[in-house]
């Protein structure tokens, strides 16, 4: 990662999650919460809740770095997966994305519980963080905007071994806490 001090697998503490470091001993625990066709209904990866699909993409997870577990303490289990990155046309800047969540953490609580902690290490060494999302994904739009990002731009770029279409949303640190600030009025 470019800032320096910065920690891509650092453990980070919530009221209900943890977000550490992935690892390769994940990979069952991770294809459980990925293993329910609707959480790729929406994606491009359709079929993603296959383990033979899934297999590939949890090896390039691990082989890219930067990416996350998701845990839920009160159940003591993997509930997602997330990854820091630095894009291809933002050198300067992190990038979150790669993100699923299975469906008992869905509605926003644990999205929100998992961005925050994300979003408040990355924002500790940088000014901005970069969201890439799927044109079709309507769903992971919905949910970044929520929290102040804001489409920028569309592109094709090379985020984890093909170009593919992206749209690029930003979000900056001063909208970030202006998120925050409104949640805790």
């Amino acid at each position: 990662m470019t800032a320096p001090g910065f920690d891509p697998g650092a453990t980070l503490v919530g009221p209900k999650l943890t977000v550490r470091k992935l690892v390769s001993a994940d990979l069952d625990g991770l294809h459980a919460a990925a293993s329910d066709p609707e959480i790729w209904a929406g994606h491009p990866a359709t079929t993603r809740w296959q383990r033979e699909v899934f297999e590939p993409y949890f090896r390039m997870l691990i082989d890219l770095g930067g990416a996350v577990a998701v845990e839920d303490r009160s159940e003591g289990r993997i509930v997602g997966a997330s990854r820091f990155y630095v894009a291809p046309d933002q050198r300067d800047a992190i990038s979150i994305g790669f993100t699923f969540l299975d469906r008992t953490h869905w509605g926003g609580v644990a999205n929100f519980e998992m961005k925050s902690l994300m979003l408040t290490h990355a924002f500790a060494h940088f000014g901005e963080v970069w969201f890439h999302i799927a044109p079709s994904n309507i769903r992971s739009q919905k949910a970044t905007a929520k929290l102040g990002a804001v489409h920028a731009y569309d592109a094709r770029l090379d985020l984890a071994g093909t170009p593919t279409d992206w749209q690029c949303f930003r979000l900056a640190k001063a909208d970030w806490e202006a998120v925050l600030a409104g949640r805790a009025a």
